[in-house]
């Protein structure tokens, strides 16, 4: 089974970045391994500092204006004419969102604020996706929406200027290291995760083409899929064979799960590029944000040097994950 240039690269990293992440994980609980249901839990002794709505404007609006007062200017409208819908109440959905309705309005941000400092990189992040909207609604109602593979560029990398905004800010060694230790979890649960799950079809796919599968059979293929993934230091339990059923995607889209690896992927090798001080930078993210679905991602990587057809696209998204980790070990050593 030939896999794709990313999936190969992502894969190779598996050892880079999960089960790195976890080994280091495991010992900050005294243990050597971590129950599958315990990957996500939150780090122990480390008090949740609650976030004012007004600071968490300030610090994304803030972080936005370092990289660019342009686009901390768009999403102020956000706020100073309240398209944001924030506070927590009986019968609100749950969860974030991005409305950007039609070309001709404005768009909205639902979110639930409840003070955290992951509300806060939540608010960037759908805010992100508002400017992105914004600047894209020229192209009108056809072209203006984004295809999925680049529909989160502007949301991930409003969370990376928020998430670095922050980190710079925090001097506390326990809550730099929370706070590291979340931004790794999310990266790891979108990449590696994602290009995991979408091995687990392929390979699902591809044994179908010799006849149906067995529900045992399904259990063992997500088994190794999942070990090979999370590495020795996730225990995965008995019963977690069935888990598979509880991702709608391998039902109503299947390979779906591809496009979040890839558009995450995408952000950090931008990203990796903008640490990297290139000239222009801003007005080429920019003339990206605003072009919408009018063009292909390998037509607006090109002016970033970037191509998603060549490894190093996917090294330098999955070193922006690498050097996080590299810091949450250096810590260990102080």
């Amino acid at each position: 089974m030939r896999l794709s240039r990313g999936v190969a690269a992502v894969t190779a990293a598996y050892p880079r970045l999960s089960h790195r992440y976890y080994k280091l994980k495991a010992r900050w609980f005294g243990r050597d391994h971590l129950n599958h249901w315990d990957r996500n839990a939150p780090l122990p002794d480390v008090a949740q500092p609650t976030v004012p709505f007004a600071d968490a404007r300030s610090i994304v609006l803030g972080a936005y204006a370092l990289f660019s007062p342009e686009m901390a200017d768009i999403a102020r409208r956000f706020f100073d004419e309240r398209w944001i819908d924030a506070p927590v109440r009986p019968g609100k959905a749950p969860g974030a969102f991005a409305h950007p309705t039609v070309p001709s309005v404005h768009p909205y941000v639902l979110v639930n604020y409840q003070g955290k400092i992951r509300d806060v990189m939540t608010l960037a992040h759908e805010l992100g996706h508002g400017v992105h909207q914004v600047l894209a609604a020229p192209q009108g109602a056809l072209m203006s929406q984004t295809p999925l593979t680049l529909a989160e560029t502007a949301s991930v990398f409003g969370e990376m200027l928020t998430f670095k905004a922050i980190l710079a800010e925090t001097t506390d060694p326990k809550q730099r290291k929370a706070i590291l230790a979340s931004k790794v979890e999310d990266m790891l649960n979108t990449v590696v995760r994602q290009i995991a799950f979408y091995s687990f079809e392929r390979k699902v796919h591809t044994e179908r083409r010799e006849g149906e599968l067995t529900a045992e059979r399904l259990g063992e293929i997500w088994m190794e899929v999942q070990g090979e993934s999370l590495g020795p230091a996730i225990k995965l339990q008995p019963g977690y064979e069935t888990f598979w059923t509880y991702i709608p995607h391998f039902i109503h889209a299947p390979f779906y799960v591809y496009a979040y690896a890839f558009g995450d992927c995408l952000v950090n090798s931008l990203y990796a590029v903008f640490e990297e001080a290139e000239s222009g930078f801003q007005e080429k993210y920019f003339a990206l944000l605003k072009a919408g679905g009018s063009k292909s991602h390998r037509e607006l990587l090109r002016p970033f040097g970037l191509d998603a057809t060549q490894p190093d696209f996917w090294k330098k998204g999955v070193g922006v994950i690498e050097r996080l980790i590299d810091e949450l070990e250096a810590m260990e050593k102080r």
